[in-house]
C-alpha cells in the first residue's frame, strides 16, 4: 500500500488545513457537475496522512462531529451557488487505500470522489478475511466477497430465533456448547459485516446483542486507537489487521490476505 502524497508538507495548523481542505472541495464540486449540483448524491473524501498528521487532519474534518463539516461544505455550496440536494450525504474515510476514481489533491494527504446520478458509486470487487484468534467458531478462517452482496452475521450459535419471533442465521457462529469462555459473552445476533458498493470498503456494525448496556463491540486498528461501536445505525469501514472484540475476549482479525499470520 502506497501513501500517494508522502511528499506533501505538513499543515500548519487546523484552522487553516480546514480552510485548504474546503477549497479544494469546493473546486471539485464547481468542476462535478459545472456548477450545477443537483446531480451529485454524495461525497467520499479520503484522507491518507502519516500519524504525525493525522491528529490535524481529524480536527479539521471534526472526525468525531462529522456533521459539523458537512454543514461547512454546505455553506461554501451555498455560497457559491452549487445547488445540492437535501439528502446529500459526507464519508469521511481514513485508508492506505484511495480508489482509482477519487481525484487526488496536489497539495493535501486527501482525494475526493463526487458520487452523481451519472456515477452512482466505486465499483470494486474484493476478497477479505476474517480470522477467529480468540475463541472457539465453527470456523477458523471466514471468507468474505463483496460479490455476494449479503450480511455476515456474527453471533452465538449457526441459527437462532431473535426478539421480533423471525429466525436469524449466523455466518460466523460461536457454538453454544463449547468449553471456550470467550464464547459465553457472545450475543445471539451481535454484530454483522456488510459491503458498501458506494464506498467499496467492508463495513462492521454492531447489532442489539453488541451494543451497550448488554454486550459490547470494540475494533483496534493497527494504528490509531480503539475504537467502540455505540449503535446500531453507524458502521466502522474495516481495515487490513483490524482485530475485532467480542463482548469481553472474544477476537478476529480482518484482512485482505488468507495468509495474515
Amino acid at each position: 500500500m502506497l501513501n500517494f502524497l508522502k511528499q506533501n508538507k505538513s499543515p500548519k495548523d487546523i484552522k487553516t488545513l480546514r480552510n485548504d481542505l474546503l477549497d479544494f472541495i469546493k473546486d471539485q464540486l464547481k468542476k462535478a457537475e459545472s456548477g450545477e449540483g443537483e446531480n451529485i448524491k454524495a461525497l467520499h473524501l479520503y484522507i491518507n496522512c502519516n500519524d504525525q498528521n493525522k491528529f490535524l487532519y481529524e480536527g479539521a474534518v471534526h472526525i468525531n462531529d462529522q456533521e459539523k463539516f458537512k454543514e461547512e461544505i454546505q455553506k461554501i455550496a451555498d455560497d457559491f451557488a452549487i445547488d445540492l440536494p437535501a439528502n446529500w450525504s459526507l464519508h469521511i474515510i481514513c485508508d492506505d487505500v484511495i480508489p482509482e476514481e477519487a481525484i487526488r489533491s496536489s497539495s493535501l494527504d486527501v482525494a475526493l470522489f463526487v458520487s452523481t446520478k451519472q456515477k452512482p458509486a466505486i465499483h470494486k470487487e474484493a476478497v477479505a478475511y476474517i480470522k477467529v484468534l480468540n475463541g472457539e467458531a465453527e470456523q477458523q478462517v471466514y471468507a468474505l466477497t463483496s460479490k455476494s452482496n449479503k450480511k455476515i452475521n456474527i453471533g452465538r450459535e449457526k441459527n437462532v430465533q431473535v426478539a421480533d419471533g423471525y429466525l436469524r442465521q449466523n455466518q460466523i457462529a460461536f457454538p453454544d456448547n463449547s468449553d471456550n469462555k470467550s464464547n459465553k459473552s457472545i450475543s445471539r445476533q451481535h454484530a454483522h459485516i456488510e459491503w458498501s458498493e458506494e464506498l467499496a470498503a467492508f463495513f462492521l456494525y454492531a447489532d442489539e446483542g453488541g451494543i451497550p448496556p448488554a454486550n459490547k463491540v470494540k475494533v483496534k486498528p493497527e494504528k490509531g486507537q480503539e475504537v467502540k461501536l455505540m449503535t446500531t445505525e453507524v458502521g466502522y469501514h474495516l481495515k487490513e489487521g483490524d482485530q475485532i472484540i467480542l463482548g469481553e475476549s472474544a477476537l478476529l482479525e480482518f484482512s485482505y490476505s488468507p495468509d495474515n499470520d
